[in-house]
């Protein structure tokens, strides 16, 4: 009997926050969520801030301009 092989895919293709948490939805379904007390500056950020992000590195990772923040989810993948 064959066995599927899970695909892992650590790119990013949602990003979202509520009031504690940063959420990232990845290309093969998982999500991560870490605390927002991990990035002081998007902690402390207004909601329009932390609205403004984009993908780099084709979702390797994501950056918010207006704070300078920039977060690699290979490394959330190995804080997690």
């Amino acid at each position: 009997m064959p066995i599927l092989a899970a695909r892992f895919d650590p790119t990013a293709t949602d990003v979202r926050m509520d009031a504690d948490l940063l959420h990232i939805v990845m290309a093969d379904g998982r999500e991560l969520s870490v605390p927002l007390e991990w990035f002081p500056r998007l902690r402390d950020a207004s909601p329009e801030q932390r609205s403004h992000w984009r993908f780099i590195g084709r979702g390797k990772g994501i950056h918010w301009p207006d704070v300078d923040e920039d977060i690699s989810v290979a490394s959330l993948l190995r804080l997690s």
